[in-house]
């Protein structure tokens, strides 16, 4: 399983920094992928983390998703 750190940009213009597991994914960048194509969906719903928080994008809601070898900077 694979865990990496996105900054995800809505449609609104806020920002929040979350953390996205992948379980089928091996490396970080299978885990990236897997999200993009999650959200590029029609109905592509992105399942991830803030803090102890269940957080859900919907992909028509997002206008961005940055990621960076070591996480969002915070």
């Amino acid at each position: 399983m694979a865990e990496i750190v996105l900054r995800v940009r809505l449609t609104g213009g806020d920002h929040l920094d979350v953390t996205y597991e992948a379980p089928d994914a091996v490396e970080a960048d299978d885990a990236l992928e897997q999200a993009i194509k999650t959200l590029a969906e029609d109905s592509g719903v992105l399942r991830s983390r803030h803090g102890d928080r269940l957080v859900v994008f919907y992909g028509r809601g997002v206008a961005a998703i940055e990621a960076a070898p070591r996480g969002a900077i915070l």
